[in-house]
């Protein structure tokens, strides 16, 4: 059986999602009299100048304590607003649905209802979340169903729908495409706590996603790009319209990584601008994790350096502070992070395939301030969530920088921005 791994991360619970057609198995179907015709409206021939144009959206959520960032999504006409995780460790986009739904947080007024607009399986889309032969569509006119499983976070099962999703670009112009995404109508959580957004904005490159159905219309370029603030908040942007000419450090997309997923490398790690045993890094780019993750090994030697280097400073472990596995506390309570920069060294991975390309982690980009006035250590053994020897650059370290993934030119590039101030 073939599977497509995505990555997710929601506080230190690791998500492994698992796309699967799985219609023979769940009973609930739609009437085939319901299924849309394979033919639908699209936009006139956009302009020239409408392709370098971007769509922006406001995002909202922090690291600590909500532990994940979401946008607000109109669908539909007259158009109705989901709010969904942002996440750039998958492509799918789904929202909890009203078919009735199994297990939704969202009330029914909430959900999102279909109406005569699912995708038939004969759709080119459907063949992105069903991977396994095993379990494809018996007809082409069949419902194209899915399922998202998160291994230690729940999972959603639902079908493919299509609908208008309204958007405004940067240069004034609105538009209404009709774009395929999860309609999800069973959902179970396995954490201490349910999520309280509606579903997930996924950002990856695959051909389900919102920013490749966006690319093939014609609408915008292939690129996104998100700003998280430190202080909670930021923007995130479809197209290229906002990245900018100069100033922005790039490494490649690593040949032959998954569509769904931003892999780069390798990178060696330094503290404090000095070589660390830990080289030769391969690094996720994963928005829809809280913090950052490094195989054992990595992730053993890091807390070792920094352990070492905090030796003769007037901090202590802080044990009974359980906001995450490694926290310090001082001899009174922390009032931000900025009491603790002159304790902690900065971190850097340096991308060797390109020269003087640098990702800098000041303490502000690996640790967190807790309600308790403690400092917690944002980086986790990623071996020990069942993540094996994946490496992933998380929420906690994408920061205060503007982070671009262009799927044109097969690239990630990031620069030091203020993500509180919007674009108009």
């Amino acid at each position: 059986m073939v599977v497509v791994m995505d990555v997710k991360c929601r506080g230190i619970a690791m998500t492994l999602l698992f796309f699967l057609g799985f219609s023979a198995i769940f009973p609930l179907c739609f009437s085939d009299v319901n299924l849309p015709s394979l033919t639908h409206k699209l936009l006139p021939l956009i302009s020239k100048n409408r392709i370098g144009s971007s769509v922006v959206f406001p995002v909202q959520g922090n690291v600590y304590p909500l532990g994940y960032y979401s946008v607000s999504l109109n669908i539909g006409n007259p158009p109705k607003a989901y709010d969904l995780d942002v996440d750039s460790g998958s492509d799918l986009t789904w929202v909890q649905c009203n078919a009735p739904c199994k297990g939704c947080t969202k009330p029914p007024s909430q959900q999102y209802r279909p109406n005569k607009n699912l995708v038939p399986c004969g759709d080119q889309l459907c063949g992105g979340v069903q991977s396994s032969p095993s379990h494809h569509c018996q007809s082409p006119n069949d419902q194209c169903d899915y399922e998202v499983e998160y291994a230690d976070h729940g999972s959603s099962m639902g079908v493919l729908v299509r609908d208008v999703i309204p958007l405004r670009l940067t240069n004034g112009s609105v538009l209404g495409p009709r774009l395929a995404f999860g309609c999800g109508y069973d959902q179970t959580y396995s954490g201490p706590t349910s999520p309280p957004s509606a579903g997930v904005l996924g950002l990856g490159n695959g051909k389900s996603g919102l920013l490749s159905q966006l690319t093939s219309m014609g609408l915008i370029r292939n690129v996104v790009g998100h700003c998280l603030s430190g202080r909670g908040g930021g923007f995130l942007f479809f197209g290229d319209h906002l990245v900018p000419s100069s100033g922005v450090s790039w490494t490649p997309i690593l040949p032959g990584s998954s569509v769904k997923h931003y892999v780069s490398g390798p990178a060696d790690l330094l503290f404090n601008a000095k070589p660390t045993s830990v080289k030769g890094l391969q690094v996720i780019f994963d928005s829809g994790s809280s913090y950052t993750y490094f195989n054992s090994n990595a992730y053993q030697a890091i807390l070792n350096t920094i352990v070492g280097d905090l030796k003769g400073k007037q901090l202590s472990g802080a044990t009974t502070d359980h906001s995450l596995p490694v926290c310090w506390k001082g001899t009174k309570p922390f009032k931000s992070l900025r009491d603790v920069a002159n304790l902690f060294k900065p971190l850097t991975l340096s991308f060797t395939r390109t020269k003087n390309v640098q990702l800098q982690l000041p303490p502000s980009s690996y640790l967190i301030l807790t309600k308790y006035g403690n400092v917690c250590l944002g980086i986790l053994n990623g071996s020990g969530a069942g993540l094996g020897n994946l490496n992933i650059i998380g929420d906690i370290s994408l920061q205060d920088k503007m982070v671009i993934y262009d799927n044109e030119k097969r690239q990630i590039g990031w620069t030091p921005a203020n993500c509180d101030r919007h674009p108009k």
